[in-house]
């Protein structure tokens, strides 16, 4: 998982988005304001990357209430600020879904599981607060690009995660995977070697090792053109999780690269939105309004 930038030819000029590129003010300063209601940098824990952003919609496409996105960005564990990510609420929150959008500590300053802990402390601290703000918290999904992706599959498939909150994880709506790594021994790379700790213990960070079937709905998207995380990722998990009788979903977008696999949510590179319609068309499927304490 390495920092990574693709060039993308728009109407606007040409965008560089990568996760080591903070912010994105290029392509965020072009992202509508309106639709949405901003909370910025609410605090969900101790250290100074225990912040998240709450995005309300202004949109509403039904009588129901609305659900909740938390959305974990990618940057190989090491890198990514939540700043950088408002196209990614904006697109969700235009169709009628409200966003959370969490910092999570990063590599060197933790490893291996702390930051998936930190994205268990954000969900419960959604699941206990959302309603103050408006949002709802009993209709929570979990989402992520890259390693956000595999943060949110273990939130997802590795219940002790979610155990510690007194949450389980059949009691989210879904997860939703962008480009995710899930099956991604063994490592080649020195830093993800120390990331993820001494050998005999790193089949604790991959997701594909926890299906058991009783997953909450999940849909795993990849682009087939994607060098930095291989699409047998996705492929993979999704298998195991169908050979199990979990429910999975698995879209795959012909000639999308790694960073296409977010940035087309954003609208200047949307197009004709396929990416955000099969995340939208999946969580009205898939929603539950019982999010409880276990």
């Amino acid at each position: 998982m390495s920092k990574i930038g693709l060039r993308v030819s728009v109407s606007v000029g040409l965008l560089w988005l990568c996760s080591a590129c903070s912010p994105v003010s290029m392509l965020n300063a072009i992202i509508p304001e309106n639709g949405y209601h901003r909370f910025v940098d609410i605090r969900y824990g101790e250290t100074s990357r225990h912040k998240l952003d709450i995005y309300l919609s202004n949109h509403s496409n039904s009588e129901a209430p609305k659900k909740t996105v938390i959305f974990f960005y990618g940057g190989g564990w090491d890198s990514g600020d939540k700043e950088d990510y408002k196209f990614v609420a904006e697109a969700l929150s235009s169709a009628g879904f409200d966003v959370v959008i969490p910092d999570y500590r990063l590599y060197p300053d933790v490893v291996f599981p702390e930051f998936v802990d930190d994205a268990a402390l954000a969900v419960s601290w959604s699941h206990k607060h959302l309603a103050k703000f408006g949002a709802n918290p009993n209709s929570l999904f979990v989402a992520g690009h890259s390693a956000g992706a595999h943060i949110a599959a273990l939130l997802a498939l590795d219940p002790h995660y979610l155990k510690r909150y007194q949450l389980s994880p059949d009691r989210l709506g879904g997860m939703i995977g962008l480009a995710g790594p899930y099956d991604f021994l063994p490592l080649e790379s020195d830093t993800l070697k120390t990331i993820f700790g001494p050998e005999n213990e790193r089949w604790r960070s991959q997701p594909i090792n926890f299906v058991d079937g009783k997953n909450p709905p999940m849909l795993l998207m990849l682009g087939d053109d994607d060098s930095t995380v291989w699409p047998k990722n996705s492929r993979n998990l999704a298998t195991k999780i169908r050979e199990k009788g979990g429910n999975i979903e698995l879209v795959e977008f012909k000639d999308y690269g790694h960073v296409e696999m977010v940035a087309k949510l954003a609208k200047p590179l949307r197009g004709e939105g396929r990416l955000l319609q099969a995340i939208t068309e999946f969580i009205h499927r898939n929603s539950v309004n019982n999010l409880v304490a276990q």
